[in-house]
C-alpha cells in the first residue's frame, strides 16, 4: 500500500484517506511533466508532486522545437519522471484513482508519447482515463489549490495562444476573443529573434526592457480601439521589423525589447479589462508562459486596482507548460464523474471550446 506524508509528519496510506489521487501527464510541447493532484468536493486540491524535465537547452541550437527531438525526448525521460513523481508523494501505481493526459492542443508527436502512457497505465489499472485540453490545463492554473473556481475573466497568453474567455465555472467558458495571426508569446520569440537573443525569446526581451526607454519607438498597439475583444501582432513584429532595416547599425536593442514589450503589455491589459466590464466580472485570472513577465502582471495589478477589480495571478511554476494544471482539471472533471474512451484520439489543433 502506498503512503503519502501529511501534516505533522504522520504517514497515511493514499487510498484509505479516500480522498481521489490523480496522475498527469503534459507532453503537448517540449516539457515533459508528471503530477499527483488529490482533492475532493469542496475542499482545496494538493499538488503532491510535481517533476519537469525542460529541452530548452536542447532546442535553442536550433532557434525553436524541433518536433522529432521533442518526442524522442519524451520517450526517453517520461518513465523516469513517473517513477521520481511516485516517490516524491510517497504513493504506488496502484493508488491512483484516475490517470489523466493532455490531449490537445500541442505536437502531434509529442501527445501521442503522454496520452499514450497515461492510457496504458488507466488500461493496467483498471482505471479511468481523462483527456485533458491543454488551455484548459492554463484556464484553471491561477486557481490550483483554490476550494472553488469563481467566476471570472481568463487571459491565457503564451507561446502558442493568446485567448480571453469568460468563465461562469469550472467548464463552462465562452471565448470573447483570440489573436488573429501571432500569439503573444510567438511575436516576443520572433522580435527576440530579429534582436539576436537567444532562445527563448520572451524572457530575453523582458531582462533587455529593463534597461531600455519604452517610448524610445512608437510601435502600432493593434485592434487596440476595436469593438471586438481579439488580438493581433503580426503588424507590431513587422514595425519592429522595419525599424531595425531602417536603423541599422544604429538601434538600441535595450529600446526595442521595451518598446516592443510595452506595446504588447498594453494591449493585452486594454483588452482583457474591456472584456472584464463588459461581461460585468469582478475578477480577472492571468496564465500561460507570457504572464510571466513580470513588466505584464506590474501592469495588471495596477489597471485592476485602479478599476477595483480582484486579479488572481498562477504561480510562477505553473505558468509554463507542467502536468500540475493538467492534474487539477483533470481532478474537477473526476469529481464530476467525468471519464474519458481509452480508443480517443489526440487532437493537435483542439480549441478550447
Amino acid at each position: 500500500m502506498g503512503e503519502f506524508f501529511h501534516g505533522r509528519g504522520a504517514v497515511i496510506p493514499a487510498r484509505l484517506c479516500g480522498v481521489p489521487l490523480i496522475l498527469a501527464i503534459e507532453s503537448s510541447c517540449d516539457e515533459t511533466a508528471v503530477a499527483l493532484v488529490r482533492g475532493e468536493t469542496g475542499c482545496a486540491a494538493e499538488v503532491l508532486a510535481s517533476v519537469v524535465a525542460s529541452q530548452i537547452e536542447l532546442h535553442r541550437q536550433f532557434g525553436g522545437v524541433v518536433p522529432e527531438l521533442a518526442s524522442r525526448n519524451h520517450s526517453l525521460h517520461l518513465h523516469a519522471l513517473v517513477e521520481q513523481a511516485l516517490q516524491q508523494a510517497g504513493v504506488r501505481v496502484g493508488d491512483i484513482d484516475a490517470f489523466a493526459a493532455t490531449t490537445g492542443p500541442g505536437l502531434a508527436s509529442s501527445l501521442l508519447i503522454g496520452s499514450t502512457a497515461a492510457k496504458a497505465l488507466a488500461c493496467a489499472t483498471r482505471r479511468p482515463f481523462l483527456s485533458i485540453n491543454h488551455l484548459e490545463g492554463h484556464l484553471l492554473s491561477p486557481f490550483v489549490g483554490a476550494t472553488q473556481v469563481p467566476a471570472h475573466v481568463a487571459l491565457i497568453v503564451s507561446g502558442g495562444h493568446t485567448l480571453l474567455l469568460d468563465v461562469a465555472d469550472a467548464g463552462r467558458y465562452l471565448k470573447l476573443g483570440g489573436t488573429r495571426d501571432d500569439a503573444a508569446g510567438e511575436a516576443f520569440d520572433k522580435v527576440g529573434k530579429m534582436l539576436g537573443l537567444p532562445y527563448p525569446g520572451g524572457p530575453e526581451i523582458e531582462i533587455c526592457a529593463r534597461e531600455g526607454n519604452p517610448g524610445a519607438y512608437a510601435f502600432p498597439r493593434s485592434m487596440l480601439h476595436e469593438a471586438h475583444l481579439d488580438f493581433s501582432f503580426s503588424g507590431l513584429k513587422t514595425a519592429v521589423l522595419y525599424t531595425l532595416q531602417r536603423e541599422l547599425g544604429q538601434v538600441s536593442v535595450v529600446d526595442v525589447a521595451a518598446s516592443f514589450q510595452q506595446a504588447v503589455i498594453e494591449i493585452l491589459v486594454a483588452k482583457t479589462l474591456a472584456a472584464a466590464q463588459r461581461c460585468s466580472r469582478r475578477t480577472i485570472a492571468l496564465s500561460g508562459g507570457v504572464s510571466l513577465n513580470q513588466a505584464l502582471r506590474e501592469a495588471f495589478a495596477q489597471a485592476c486596482g485602479r478599476a477595483g477589480l480582484e486579479l488572481v495571478l498562477a504561480a510562477p511554476n505553473l505558468c509554463t507548460d507542467n502536468a500540475a494544471m493538467i492534474g487539477f482539471a483533470a481532478l474537477l472533471r473526476h469529481l464530476a464523474g467525468e471519464s474519458s474512451p481509452l480508443d480517443g484520439d489526440i487532437h493537435p489543433h483542439l480549441p478550447l471550446l
